[in-house]
């Protein structure tokens, strides 16, 4: 019997709920389609460093509340209702800041060694598509979309947007997407390999779960490594890469999680995974 185990975040803005192994986090402002603010973030921030250390979560669903994944910024926030204790600091401090908070969001999203998944029910926009980026795959709505935003607020992008996008669809379309900030729906996203799949609204959180709850019960050292051998992939030369990617198979070769799986493999049952 599957029991939940609810993971106190220190704000209803933020929700946080254990399952089969799966941490399922939610953002919850949707009066305000879940944008960032100064309570959700920080909890945000926390949670994903939390579920990242836990050794019972095995994989991460990121998800929103309502009918938006995440608009990004508060931007009623800016201009003449900013901060005025950050408008008084000095510009390099404010550098200073905004890189040490974005390190510790998608810097560290990206860090988890763990599986990591964004279901995206609505929209996924500026800083809230950084988030969705910064996970290893993406589940879309068919009523979601994604925009770059920051033109259209004359901003040129931060939480690592730019090589997020890059990454994933190439530099042209990146381009095109920071540079106009137009509306992508589903179906063009799956297109251009923005998300991984577009499934009905009503099947995306079901969906989503059982994709996290497969990889949550997988070997976890040989998803650690996978996750080590595709960011080299795109920092390293070849050679480089491929003798790092030698050198931890034949490490896994010496985990009781390997030798279960070849057993399971003979005796044509599935295979039950310690992390060891």
């Amino acid at each position: 019997m599957t029991t939940d185990t609810t993971v106190d975040t220190g704000t209803s803005e933020l929700l946080c709920v254990i399952r089969d192994r799966v941490a399922v986090i939610t953002l919850n402002r949707p009066e305000a389609r879940n944008s960032l603010s100064d309570t959700l973030t920080p909890a945000l921030r926390t949670m994903i460093r939390t579920c990242a250390e836990d050794p019972s979560v095995g994989a991460l669903l990121i998800t929103g509340a309502g009918e938006a994944f995440c608009a990004g910024g508060n931007v009623k926030g800016m201009g003449a209702h900013r901060d005025p204790k950050k408008l008084e600091m000095p510009l390099e401090d404010r550098i200073t800041d905004l890189q040490e908070r974005q390190r510790l969001l998608t810097g560290a999203l990206v860090s988890v060694r763990k599986p990591t998944i964004a279901a995206l029910p609505g929209p996924a926009v500026g800083a809230g598509l950084a988030i969705a980026m910064a996970c290893d795959i993406r589940i879309a709505a068919q009523s979601a979309f994604i925009a770059t935003g920051y033109a259209r607020i004359a901003l040129s992008g931060d939480y690592g947007i730019a090589w997020l996008l890059t990454r994933l669809v190439g530099t042209a379309r990146a381009r095109e997407l920071m540079f106009t900030g137009d509306r992508v729906d589903a179906a063009r996203c799956e297109a251009i390999g923005l998300v991984n799949r577009v499934v009905p609204d009503d099947r995306l959180q079901a969906e989503a779960f059982a994709l996290a709850k497969s990889l949550a019960e997988g070997p976890r050292q040989a998803l650690r490594y996978m996750k080590d051998n595709l960011d080299e992939a795109i920092q390293f030369d070849f050679e480089t890469a491929r003798d790092h990617e030698a050198e931890r198979l034949i490490r896994l070769t010496t985990t009781a999680d390997h030798k279960e799986a070849v057993q399971a493999f003979i005796e044509k049952r599935k295979a039950v995974f310690t992390g060891k």
